[in-house]
């Protein structure tokens, strides 16, 4: 049996290969080619527990996390995953889930931005530079040559080692912009990624502001949470989901449904829409959106991932 902690993930899979794996993921997904129920939500107040199995031909992972979204002193998020053998069911590993939730949410991220981004995009706004919004900056340079960043975070003292810690991954040659507002960051950027837990849209209820972008959300899980304002969905062409669940579970989808404002017919799956191999078409001044809840899945077959790769390079820790 095997630990894994973030050194050893990190010297074990680059964001371009976790990237894949959550490729290979929704490939799982439109084959029904695994199990996994829906994820179990204990909740007290604003904190939440999470359990989440799932089962595949190559693996069982069971992750459990807290998420506690008002921890000043500590991180928000805490993880553990557990990889056992799915012919034995034996034990294979322990798995920081704390940076592998981070580091896979991050790579949801990266893939919408690999299959439904320009390819000549630059400018990229984050709103929330929490770990997740480090995480979504680092996987969404993996996929395009953005030359600009705009941060936007509630708490702007949080910003500047947000800063250094991007320049440590992605080199001195990328700007950095400090925005004083949502307005403000997202006004020259063509791909926006939203990554808070706000129960009120964070982003400007402005369709001049949104027309003609790529916005991804992967903050919102609950459905009484909300990044999204109402005029993105009355720009929108194409509104895609990691997981069907999203529509229940997270506020950007239920309420707007609730209301009418988007029908579900016009919510497609990612693996699904992956399967079909399909292009897509962006009428102009219409925008895409791109809504992450996250699932299982993507951690058994990235825990998976990195497992394998850590056994091939010697990283981690055996344990008797």
């Amino acid at each position: 049996m095997w630990y894994l902690n973030e050194q050893a993930i990190r010297e074990a899979v680059s964001m371009k290969d976790v990237i894949d794996a959550i490729d290979a993921a929704y490939k799982l997904y439109a084959k029904n080619e695994f199990r996994m129920p829906e994820r179990m939500q204990v909740q007290e107040g604003d904190n939440t527990l999470l359990l989440m199995p799932c089962l595949t031909e190559t693996a069982i992972g069971t992750k459990l996390v807290t998420l506690f979204p008002n921890n000043i002193e500590h991180p928000t998020l805490h993880g553990l995953i557990i990889l056992n053998d799915s012919q034995t069911g034996e034990i294979k590993s322990i798995i920081d889930g704390s940076f592998l939730t981070g580091l896979r949410t991050g790579a949801i991220g990266g893939s919408a931005v690999r299959h439904l981004a320009g390819e000549d995009v630059s400018s990229l706004a984050i709103i929330g530079t929490g770990v997740q919004g480090l995480y979504q900056s680092i996987a969404a340079c993996t996929e395009r040559k953005f030359t600009d960043i705009y941060l936007y975070n509630r708490s702007p003292e949080k910003i500047p080692s947000v800063k250094e810690k991007l320049y440590s991954w992605l080199g001195s040659d990328i700007h950095l912009h400090t925005a004083d507002s949502a307005e403000a960051a997202v006004q020259n950027a063509e791909v926006i990624i939203t990554a808070t837990t706000s129960k009120t849209p964070v982003l400007p209820d402005d369709k001049a502001l949104l027309k003609d972008k790529l916005v991804i959300g992967v903050g919102s899980f609950q459905p009484d949470m909300r990044e999204f304002p109402k005029s993105l969905y009355e720009i929108t062409d194409s509104i895609y989901v990691d997981t069907d669940h999203a529509v229940e579970e997270s506020g950007d989808l239920a309420e707007p449904l609730e209301k009418g404002w988007i029908a579900k017919e016009t919510i497609e799956n990612m693996a699904d829409f992956l399967a079909g191999s399909r292009k897509v078409i962006k009428e102009k001044g219409g925008s895409i959106v791109f809504k992450s809840t996250g699932m299982a899945l993507f951690d058994v077959v990235v825990g998976n991932l990195v497992y394998e790769k850590a056994l091939e390079k010697g990283a981690g820790t055996k344990l008797n």
